[in-house]
This record gives structure tokens, sequence and C-alpha cells, in this order.
């Protein structure tokens, strides 16, 4: 019998590396047990995106969204003989993902874990989007260069901190303002060596900002109907308060679909309680994934 086969999808401006966290934490993700193949989706830079297009470089790229990352991905694991696999696992804009990957192919696979998702994006996150596309916009010249520091440095208070924190969270880790701007300095320099290019996020923004799973055809538009469609066994996760991903668009996706778990992680990380940054989060969806899978 071959082994079970996983497929990790990537967040927003993250990269085949972002589910780390969650390897060997379970029995269904031991790597001594189990296939996992980590997709790089559309606009990351790794994967076809404006900055590393030849053909249509830069802002001649054409606008993707999530759907069109799931339909390239399906196209990836054909080329690969990939007939089904056994779970899909994303966070945040994986965990979008995860659930278009469910709308548009449901007996593809057996589970799927959304953490962090939505199934529709909210006018607040969009919002959140937004904000961060005009901070970088201004920085990018029309032959793509950019000078990371200012480009980057508008941009990391609203996506590292406002949209992926709480408040409660940053204000135990940084009793006062020297600290927190020290360490905007330290994650300047750190984000700097990804080689994210702005244009690549603002097109990822811009297909996070038009997701919506009941737009797949032929649910026009009725998001109940779009997820009852969804045969997959599925685990939703969600922190007690996401200030990027609102946790009432999540619950309500969870009600929405026939078998769905939803789990409420009871932490202050907000929308980064789906990272190696809280190691009680990843116990709790380590367990559950197990539960899901029946491993």
């Amino acid at each position: 019998e071959s082994k079970p086969l996983v497929i990790f999808l990537c967040a927003i401006g993250s990269i085949h590396h972002r589910l780390d966290f969650l390897i060997n934490q379970s029995r269904t993700l031991d790597i001594k047990n189990t296939r996992i193949i980590a997709i790089d989706a559309l606009g990351n830079g790794f994967s076809s995106s404006p900055s590393n297009s030849k053909d249509q470089p830069f802002f001649q790229f054409p606008k993707f969204t999530i759907r069109d990352m799931v339909q390239s991905q399906k196209k990836l694991l054909d080329q690969l003989g990939m007939t089904h696999v056994n779970t899909i696992i994303g966070a945040s804009m994986g965990g979008m993902q995860a659930l278009q990957w469910a709308v548009s192919y449901p007996d593809f696979m057996d589970d799927i874990v959304a953490l962090t998702p939505m199934s529709k994006t909210t006018a607040w996150a969009s919002s959140m989007t937004r904000a961060a596309r005009e901070s970088l916009a201004p920085h990018i010249e029309m032959n793509g260069s950019y000078d990371p520091d200012t480009a980057w440095l508008a941009w990391l208070p609203i996506m590292q901190m406002l949209a992926m924190r709480t408040p409660k969270q940053c204000d135990e880790q940084f009793t006062d303002i020297a600290q927190v701007q020290d360490w905007y300095g330290q994650r300047l320099q750190w984000w700097k060596t990804m080689n994210f290019h702005p244009l690549d996020w603002i097109y990822q923004s811009i297909a996070y900002d038009a997701h919506d799973v009941s737009k797949t055809a032929p649910f026009n538009g009725n998001l109940a109907k779009a997820l009852g469609s969804i045969k997959a066994k599925c685990l939703i996760g969600v922190p007690s308060l996401d200030l990027f991903n609102p946790v009432e668009q999540a619950t309500y996706t969870a009600s929405l679909i026939p078998h769905c778990t939803l789990i409420n992680l009871n932490t202050n990380w907000g929308h980064m309680a789906a990272s190696a940054l809280d190691p009680s989060s990843t116990k709790t969806i380590s367990t559950a994934i197990d539960t899901l899978t029946g491993r």
C-alpha cells in the first residue's frame, strides 16, 4: 500500500515552507509514513509571477484568482499522475485555496484542513489588503524596480503586525515603543532576505480580494450551495480573534459544510495561530488533524 499523500498550500506572500511547522507534529504528517507535496501558489515569485515572467513581465502579467491557483495546482498533479490525494492543508490564503479545491474538485481528496480561512473574502479583509497594496504601489517603477527599504517599511506595520497579531499579544511581547521599533528594524532585514517582490504581493492580494468559492460554476453566487457540495471531511481552525480573516466568516463557512469540524484555538496570536509562533495551537491543530484523518 502506498503512503498517504498530503498537499501543502501557501499563504499570501509565502513559499513552500509555510507549513513546515506542522511536519512531524502528528501521525498524519509524520514524514516517515507520509508523502507531502508543497505547491508554490501563482504569484509568489517561485511559481509563475509578475516578477519572473519573461513574456509578460511585471505590470504586463495577467491578473489571476485563487481559483486559477487551484486549477494550476490540479494541472501539476495531473502531470505527476496523481488522481487522488488524502489530505489538502493550507493556512490563511492556503486555507482559502483548500476550500476552493474541495468545491472545484469534490472527489479529488478525502480531507481538507483550512486554518484561519475564508470561503468568501469579507469587506474587512479586503480593506486590510487594500491598505497594504496602497502602501506598496507608489514604490514600484513600471520596469519593476523598487527600493526594498522604503517599500517594505511602509507595508510591515499593516501586514506583519495589525493583520497578523492581536493587541494583547503585541502589548505582552513589547512593553514599550522602543522595543517594537527595534522589532520593525529586525523584521525588515528578515523580510528582505525573502526576496519577495512587492508587485507579486499586490497581484496575490488582488486574487485574495476576489476570492469567493460560490463564483465556481455552477453555483452562481450561492455560498450555501457551493459549500454544501463539498464531499471531503473538513477541519477548520480559527483563533479567538483574527484581525485579517474574520473568524465569523470561517465559522459561518464551517456551518455550511456537511462534514466539518470547527476548532476554536484559545490563543492571543490571532492570524498567526497557524504558524510556528504558537506551539500550543500547533499541538491542538495536529491532534485535530489526526482525528480528522483517522490516523
